[in-house]
């Protein structure tokens, strides 16, 4: 499977950013989907997760109430709503396919910046 990510910017501290991730294939369903994220110095960082079906979600402790993961099967897309956004929060971000069977994502998508400011 190949991802393409986008929806990444500039906003301000306490503003909103829809990240997307598009899918190619024809096994969407089939794969749990994740954003990671990765600043400068740091090392890369899980953000959020998503089951096959969409019924199972995880979150990072830092963005827990602020971000919210989804997807449309249908469209063979993952979105990352992010909300009440922090300088802490600036990054490249990244999606993943996992195959539900597995723990481990396999498959990775180029990154789209976030920046936020004060």
């Amino acid at each position: 499977v190949q991802l393409q990510a986008s929806g990444g910017g500039l906003v301000q501290a306490g503003g909103s950013l829809r990240l997307s991730c598009v899918a190619s294939g024809r096994a969407f369903s089939t794969y749990g989907m994740g954003w990671f994220r990765q600043s400068p110095g740091k090392e890369r960082e899980f953000v959020a997760g998503i089951s096959s079906s969409g019924g199972d979600t995880n979150y990072a402790d830092s963005v827990k109430g602020r971000f919210t993961i989804s997807r449309e099967n249908a469209k063979k897309t993952v979105y990352l709503q992010m909300n009440s956004l922090k300088n802490e929060d600036t990054a490249d971000y990244y999606c993943a396919a996992r195959l539900a069977s597995r723990r481990q994502y396999d498959y990775w998508g180029q990154g789209t910046l976030v920046t936020v400011s004060s």
